[in-house]
């Protein structure tokens, strides 16, 4: 019989290793617990990507640049604009993927599910190619008044952000409601 440096038959810890091995790294039972927290992280990351593309260019004003705001609401969506991307991308990739290993792999066979990513990639899309450097373009600018171009764009990005929203709430639905589209 050989035994280990702690006087254990090595036949036993190697049994004990095999069977630790063997157990799953993780109890799914005790993974739905995170799952409301997950949910709202992901929901709030997902939104928080889109908020600054959404609410800045109805802070555009004719008179003053965006970047010259007092408001601390308009300073933040100034920051994640510019500087808060990336994190919050990286979070949300993380909260999906955590998502996607606790409700299991099937879901990402769901129609609903599908569509709703497609629906998201293009409004990425829209907010990253679009309406961010436009957005660039105006927030700095403090134009008089009577700018008809400056006025003209301004509009045009609260249309982008009508658009865009629309389609953030169609993901709503399509998340919330899961129908059955084939």
């Amino acid at each position: 019989m050989v035994r280990d440096r702690l006087g254990r038959n090595r036949g036993d810890t190697v049994r004990v290793l095999t069977a630790r091995l063997r157990r799953p790294t993780y109890n799914p039972g005790a993974m739905i617990g995170l799952l409301p927290i997950l949910l709202v992280t992901h929901i709030c990351l997902a939104l928080g990507l889109f908020l600054p593309s959404l609410l800045l260019p109805f802070t555009l004003r004719a008179r003053r640049s965006a970047e010259e705001s007092a408001s601390p609401v308009v300073r933040l969506l100034l920051r994640l604009q510019s500087q808060g991307g990336l994190v919050i991308a990286v979070g949300l990739a993380l909260t999906g993927t955590g998502l996607v290993a606790i409700l299991g792999t099937q879901l990402l066979s769901q129609p609903w599910l599908l569509v709703a990513l497609s629906i998201y990639a293009a409004n990425l899309a829209i907010a990253l190619f679009i309406q961010r450097p436009n957005l660039r373009r105006l927030v700095g600018v403090r134009a008089a008044s009577d700018d008809r171009t400056w006025t003209d764009r301004a509009r045009r990005q609260r249309y982008v952000s009508y658009a865009m929203a629309g389609l953030v709430g169609t993901i709503g639905v399509l998340m919330s409601a899961k129908p059955q589209l084939w």
